[in-house]
């Protein structure tokens, strides 16, 4: 009886045993996976549902997929809110396993692997049954996104922040320097010192968006740690007993995400005194020089100035954006695979930002054009740059430019958004701009003049709101009403160059100048977190260029609409001829929204000659100039009809001009113009032989928003010997050049005449 007795009891030990192993498995191993959107090139809120699984991509099988799971799929992406699904394959068949079948949700999961279904890996599909999902354009904010690669927390630790001691700390802006204070609970705490070591440091400074850290002067916070303590009745004296003002020990490797990833010891039972002979430990950051206003924080020592290796691209906010890497002198993105908050964080340190808080994958944050230079990039945490780290070559693996990678960084807090806001809009989005000034030594909000307020200006004034792009710039503003007593203009003259953070920043009138006044000619902008970006082709330019001697019997509709040079109004019509620089052009939009013109199509231009409508605004400017600036040739200005002329796989066509259609370029979508069609040239006919730069500028006067205007001015060197031309090192802002900035800066003045 015993011995039954004691097999039963094995046996119910090692079932309990089973059950709570099982049962903790369920709890705490969630799969840990990553989801995309596939088959619809660069446009990010649709697609073929796949899943990262086990470390291989895969797709859901279409039985019982409902509007449920694709609302969970959408929120799980960063989207708001989901619109459709489709079956069938309607993005294409995937490839490799279908992870999911049967998948049935209620729609309030954080995950889709909350939901019901087969099982992994259980199915009994095949990929012609591929679902697809349409989710919003809109997406949520960053708090309110499930997106699988972000901070995992572990502790109850909320916030950390610094609190400055001395004078100079308390001074500054941003804060580098002070006690590091965690929330627990709700309740701000101090960390005892006892084992604090520059690793923890390293992770307190990089959440609060500071690349680096140095060691602090110990001595000096000890002696004032020491002289508050002999105050009889200190307040520091009675809760430095407590073992509730502590955090008694944290021990972190560097690399971390988040100090609640660290190992980390709050509340002990057994310690008493709390943090005997220790005081609160001390951390001193390293800011970026565009954020440490000139101070000597060390940058220069702790990390490389050379010329970047790195760049982000497309975020709607700063320290956000697609990863891209110069490599062989032209910019290429990083592929997604085994992509993580490690390398994030180096991308992210190298560029003078902290660490990451989340490192995005399936091109969420838009899609490259042109190379992609490395793949399945892992890193240790402490290289000083992504190039360091060890990766493979993305040729290799076959990827697309639907799993660029990206990252967003954490920011120091600079204290930009209390010194704007809008008001009057219809949403949060939109309305007056009012800023805070200090007029005759007291700090006053009032609007913005409207004169010669412009889309640069507007950028800057959106990103300091941490509202995203600018869509558009307004110059008067009556139809909003301000905010009472703040109607008065404070700020005038403004003129930005588009990569300030703050409109203070920008160059303004020491003494305000408004002629007009404010009030219903007061600024005001519209933000969204969505816009379009144009780039051209510059490698088709530099091989399709060449030199044309056309009659001017073909050149009357030309002449007709201003296509050529003065000098042609002179001669003999229709005898002669004149020479052409003609090239083919190929406009990519590689935003996140479609490029569509500033007028509608009621504003469009009968041309009787040429028996078409064109819109009256300039999309194009093209230009031949001498090497030290000046022009030479000047090519058209009228703008050509955009349409879509190719796009990406398994995206449709939006614009047709033909029959007085809608115009414009579909996100992931070209429009091609060719040489041969009118206008498509520089009249040369009165250049003499030399060395030039040809140069083509898109949205010249930034009438229409996009993400980036970096890249809209292409250059190429040109020498001309009079019969014939060369045409090499075209570039754009997706080329590596020193002239580059220089053709940054001539747009900029380009469009500021022309405003």
């Amino acid at each position: 009886m015993d011995a039954y007795m004691s097999t039963l009891s094995v046996f119910i030990a090692t079932l309990v045993c089973l059950l709570e192993f099982s049962c903790a498995q369920n709890h705490a191993g969630t799969p840990q996976i990553q989801l995309r959107l596939a088959g619809s090139s660069r446009v990010p809120n649709e697609g073929r549902l796949e899943v990262f699984y086990n470390g291989i991509w895969g797709t859901v099988c279409d039985d019982d997929f409902s509007i449920e799971v694709a609302h969970v799929v959408c929120k799980q992406l960063g989207f708001e809110i989901a619109m459709n699904w489709a079956h069938s394959a309607k993005y294409g068949q995937g490839e490799g396993t279908i992870w999911l079948d049967n998948v049935r949700c209620s729609g309030t999961e954080s995950s889709i692997t909350e939901c019901e279904s087969n099982g992994w890996g259980i199915s009994d599909c095949k990929h012609s049954e591929d679902v697809g999902v349409l989710c919003s354009a809109s997406r949520l904010r960053a708090s309110e996104q499930t997106q699988a690669i972000t901070v995992q927390y572990t502790k109850k630790i909320e916030e950390v922040r610094i609190k400055p001691i001395s004078a100079r700390a308390k001074a500054s802006v941003p804060v580098t320097e002070g006690i590091v204070e965690v929330k627990h609970k709700g309740r701000w705490r101090q960390v005892c010192d006892h084992g604090w070591t520059l690793h923890n440091s390293r992770v307190v400074c990089g959440m609060l968006g500071f690349p680096g850290e140095i060691k602090p002067n110990e001595q000096f916070y000890r002696k004032l740690w020491n002289l508050k303590l002999k105050v009889p009745k200190s307040r520091l004296k009675a809760l430095s007993k407590r073992k509730m003002f502590w955090i008694h020990k944290v021990s972190c490797t560097g690399n971390e995400p988040h100090l609640s990833n660290c190992k980390v010891l709050i509340s002990p039972k057994n310690l008493k005194p709390a943090c005997n002979n220790g005081m609160h430990a001390i951390v001193k950051c390293v800011a970026s020089p565009s954020v440490a206003n000139g101070n000597g924080n060390n940058y220069q020592k702790a990390f490389r100035t050379m010329e970047p290796l790195v760049r982000l691209r497309s975020g709607p906010h700063p320290g956000e954006g697609r990863v891209e890497v110069l490599k062989n002198g032209k910019w290429g993105t990083v592929c997604d695979d085994k992509w993580n908050l490690v390398s994030a964080s180096v991308v992210c340190r190298e560029l003078g930002y902290g660490s990451a808080k989340e490192a995005i994958t399936g091109g969420q944050l838009g899609q490259g054009l042109g190379p992609i230079h490395m793949n399945e990039v892992v890193c240790t945490g402490e290289e000083k740059s992504i190039t360091e780290c060890k990766f493979k070559e993305a040729r290799v693996a076959g990827c697309q430019h639907e799993e660029d990678a990206a990252v967003r960084c954490n920011m120091p807090e600079m204290g930009y958004r209390e010194k704007l806001r809008l008001s009057g809009g219809r949403s949060t989005e939109e309305g007056i701009v009012e800023v805070l000034m200090e007029i005759k030594g007291v700090k006053k909000w009032g609007t913005i003049c409207g004169e010669q307020w412009g889309m640069n200006e507007a950028i800057v004034a959106c990103r300091q709101l941490g509202l995203g792009f600018a869509n558009h710039a307004i110059q008067e503003t009556w139809y909003w009403q301000g905010t009472q007593g703040a109607g008065e203009v404070v700020m005038s003259g403004v003129r930005c160059s588009g990569t300030e953070m703050s409109i203070q920043q920008c160059r303004h009138h020491g003494v305000i100048h408004c002629p007009r006044g404010g009030g219903r000619n007061s600024a005001g902008v519209t933000c969204t977190e969505h816009a379009p970006d144009l780039i051209l082709n510059a490698q088709l330019v530099q091989e399709s260029a060449y030199l044309e001697d056309r009659p001017l019997s073909m050149l009357e509709c030309a002449h007709e609409e201003e296509c050529l040079s003065s000098s042609a109004d002179d001669m003999s019509w229709p005898y002669g001829h004149r020479r052409l620089l003609r090239f083919t052009s190929q406009i990519h939009n590689n935003g996140r929204a479609d490029f569509t013109p500033r007028n509608g199509r009621h504003t469009w231009v009968w041309h009787e000659c040429h028996r078409h409508y064109h819109s009256i605004e300039v999309f194009t400017h093209y230009d031949l100039l001498t090497l030290n600036g000046s022009k030479v040739a000047e090519g058209h200005k009228a703008s050509f009809c955009l349409e879509d002329s190719n796009c990406g796989k398994g995206i449709q066509r939006r614009y047709e001009c033909a029959n007085f259609g809608e115009q414009g370029i579909t996100v992931g979508c070209w429009d091609t113009y060719r040489h041969d069609i009118d206008c498509q040239w520089v009249d040369i006919t009165d250049v003499l032989p030399g060395d030039y730069i040809f140069q083509v500028i898109l949205n010249p006067k930034f009438e229409v928003a996009e993400s980036d205007f970096r890249n809209n001015v292409m250059r190429c060197r040109c020498k001309y010997d009079g019969h014939r031309i060369w045409m090499h090192n075209c570039h754009t802002g997706d080329a590596y050049s020193t002239d580059l900035e220089e053709s940054f800066e001539h747009q900029l003045r380009l469009s500021n005449n022309l405003v």
